[in-house]
């Protein structure tokens, strides 16, 4: 069974912190997942070789991996923007590899075609393109994505800013326009939020903050709170 045959109609899992985060470390990533995986997530998201690597050490569950890199201003593609980053995120395990599919250059200046087809041909992997609107899906799916997920819906300009809740809209025309699965990712708060995008047609959805953040879960009673 490949990735999204296992991940189908159900929940995984975004374990991710970064740098300056309380929880960033590997060793706290691994209990993450493994609470993850104890209340029934189908998989998890990971980010960077050494996360991957302990996660699949640590569970039985696949993981869709990928590396972040800082950016120019956010000039450049900074989701596993490179072969060689998805390169190491196959090595250390990883199941899948989510790609930053928008219109950003790429720092090696490769283009996202090449890429996806170097991924394909020489390490065998499934991409899951991380978009932030409807032209980009399309576009990932020509080039040979084997899913899209709303990962940076309302995190680049084109996507209209900053959202406060899952863009089901660009869920829904994806859906309806896309050959391949379609995953529900970001600003997923609520259980109620996550029936919705599959109701909508979601291959699955994917939640990290409002499971595996604490300050920012902690900070959203605060701001309720304090006003």
């Amino acid at each position: 069974m490949d990735f999204l045959q296992q991940i189908a109609g159900k929940l995984v899992v975004s374990c991710q912190a970064q740098s300056g985060e309380p929880l960033h470390g590997s060793i706290y990533m691994v209990k993450m997942a493994q609470a993850a995986a104890m209340a029934g997530a189908a998989a998890i998201r990971a980010e960077s070789p050494p996360d991957i690597a302990a996660i699949k050490a640590a569970t039985s569950l696949p993981v869709l991996g990928l590396w972040k890199f800082e950016t120019d201003g956010g000039h450049w593609a900074r989701i596993t923007p490179t072969f060689e980053a998805a390169s190491q995120i196959a090595a250390a395990g990883a199941d899948a590899i989510a790609i930053e599919a928008t219109p950003s250059p790429r720092p090696d200046g490769q283009t996202l075609a090449t890429t996806f087809a170097l991924v394909h041909r020489k390490l065998g992997k499934l991409i899951v393109a991380d978009i932030s609107t409807l032209a980009e899906g399309l576009a990932a799916v020509r080039l040979g994505a084997d899913a899209v997920a709303t990962t940076l819906a309302g995190y680049t300009s084109q996507s209209g800013g900053p959202r406060h809740q899952p863009d089901f809209e660009l869920l829904s025309a994806l859906v309806a326009q896309c050959s391949v699965p379609v995953l529900l990712e970001g600003h997923v708060w609520y259980p109620e939020q996550a029936k919705e995008g599959l109701r909508r047609g979601a291959h699955a959805v994917v939640v990290g903050s409002a499971i595996t953040r604490p300050q920012l879960i902690a900070k959203r009673f605060v701001e309720a709170i304090y006003g």
